[in-house]
Parts: structure tokens; sequence; C-alpha cells
């Protein structure tokens, strides 16, 4: 077991900042650690890698205990925090040769940590000069400098663009498979891109953990259409099994239905039987992110 977690709880004076969480993550396993901004997820990280201490509760990393065997588990882990630390007056080969001192490893691992992360064309430039999106592959080199078994990553992908995005999601994907990734984001999206499983915490506790397929084979889905005029929610909900129909701009309307079922010919039937003209009819997975609303909506 890469990360095992019981009943941790972590308390700032009387607020609870997580509230007896457990949770257990394999080897190798790209788990998404999602929730509303506030819900904990970066105090749960910061316990795993042994920056805060934890209230109550036990955690091990990779069969290290975090109280007993902080230091093993320091090794044994590659953190890339929200804030991405860096001297921007480094230059890149340079920041990540001033930190292999600490894990005593070899410039051929700086070489191919370089080439792993695409930091080669980059890499005779100072820190300051990057993109956000090479400050974040730097952020990603260092962490896995020392080979560790387990990457915990916070919010990897803040800030990026869509370029960026699509670079560091394969990267991550890549990792993946031979590692244990435990990354927190608040995007679901992302999770979608690059997780096997995902697990949702609100407010300090945890309220869903799940195989991403079991949740992309769940009961519901949602139907993009487009009128080329407005028509009524209303009259919308007439088509069968339908859970809610939403307006979201002009004549564009998101229709989520309570099945499983491909509802996209029942649409068209229904657009032909009433004279309503189709521009655009596309099929959306929202399944996460209904699943993600009904879990941590007020």
């Amino acid at each position: 077991m890469s990360i095992e977690v019981t009943g941790i709880t972590k308390l700032y004076g009387n607020q609870k900042a997580l509230n007896n969480v457990s949770f257990k993550v394999n080897k190798p396993e790209i788990v998404g650690f999602l929730g509303p901004n506030g819900a904990g997820k970066s105090t749960m990280m910061k316990i795993l890698t042994t920056y805060i201490n934890a209230s109550e509760g036990k955690a091990k990393v990779n069969g290290y205990d975090i109280n007993d065997a902080s230091q093993n588990v320091q090794q044994s882990v590659g953190y890339l925090p929200e804030h991405n630390p860096l001297y921007l007056d480094m230059y890149v080969k340079e920041y990540l040769s001033f930190n292999s001192k600490i894990y005593k490893v070899s410039n051929k691992r700086i070489d191919d940590v370089i080439k792993l992360t695409g930091l080669a064309p980059e890499s005779h430039k100072k820190i300051g000069q990057l993109s956000k999106g090479y400050r974040q592959r730097v952020g990603l080199a260092n962490a896995l400098l020392h080979d560790p078994d387990v990457l915990i990553l916070d919010e990897p992908t803040t800030g990026l663009d869509p370029n960026q995005l699509v670079d560091i999601r394969n990267l991550i994907r890549t990792i993946g498979e031979t590692k244990t990734v435990f990354l927190s984001t608040h995007i679901m999206q992302e999770v979608e891109a690059m997780c096997d499983r995902v697990i949702i915490i609100n407010k300090g506790e945890i309220v869903a953990d799940k195989k991403l397929k079991d949740i992309q084979e769940g009961k519901e889905q949602t139907v993009i259409v487009e009128f080329d005029y407005r028509v009524e929610d209303a009259f919308l909900l007439k088509l069968p099994k339908v859970k809610s129909v939403v307006n979201t701009y002009d004549f564009v309307y998101e229709i989520t239905f309570k099945t499983s079922e491909d509802m996209r010919s029942y649409v068209f039937d229904f657009a032909h039987d009433n004279q309503l003209k189709i521009l655009q009819l596309n099929q959306k997975n929202t399944s996460l992110e209904t699943l993600f609303r009904d879990l941590t909506s007020n």
C-alpha cells in the first residue's frame, strides 16, 4: 500500500480542517483528490509529506509512518506544492543540481529528469525567464529527482494555458504508469483527463471514493442541444427520463437524463415531431460533475 490514511483529523484552533479522514492508495495508481476551495486538500497533502502534523489519526506513506519515520517518508515522496517554490535567479540545471546534492543523486539522473519533463529546450535559461508551464515542469523535475515511489502534487495545473495543460497531463499520465500519483485539484476536467480514481472531500470529510470508470458508467448523462430559437424549459421537460434542463446561453440547452442510455436519438425525434430545428447535438459526460455538485453543494 503506497498511502494509507486512518482517522486523520487536523484542528486549527476550534476549526476542523480535516475530520476523521481515511483512505488507501495503491501502486501504480493516479488518484485525484477533488474538492471545493477550503475543503482540506492541501492540509491533507502537507500531513502526508510531514510538513505539518495531524491532530489525531495515523498515516503511512510507502510503508513508513509519518510520525515515527518522517525522514524515510520524505525520501520516498516527491512533492510539488500548490505554490511552486523556485529560485528564480538560478538556471534550470543549476537548480536541479543544487537539489540533487540533498538526495545524493548523479548528474545522469538530472539529465534523465530534464528529458522526462521536456525541459531540455529551456534548461539553459534562468527559472525566472520561464513561462508558468515550464516552471511547473521544473517543479515536477525536482520532485522526481530522487526517483520516488510516491508523487504528491497539489494543484499541478493551476494557471496553465491549454497547450501547457495537455503537456503536463501527458507527463503525469506517463509517470503514473509506474508510480503512485496523488494529486489535488478542484477542477473536475483534470481528474477526468488524468486519473484512475477520485476521492472527493468536502468540509474536511471524505464524501466519495470511486473508480473514475465506475462514475463515468453511472446512471446519468447530459445532452447538449442548440436550437434555432428559444424553447421553454418546461417544454423540454416533456422528454422521457429528464432530470433537469438548463439554458446555458442563447439557444443552447444542457438536458440531463436519469439514465446511462444514449438519449440523443430521443432528443432528435422529439425536435422533429415538434418542428424544432437542431443546430448541434452532442453528448456530454457530466456524471462526475453531477456527483461533485450533489456532494459538495450547500
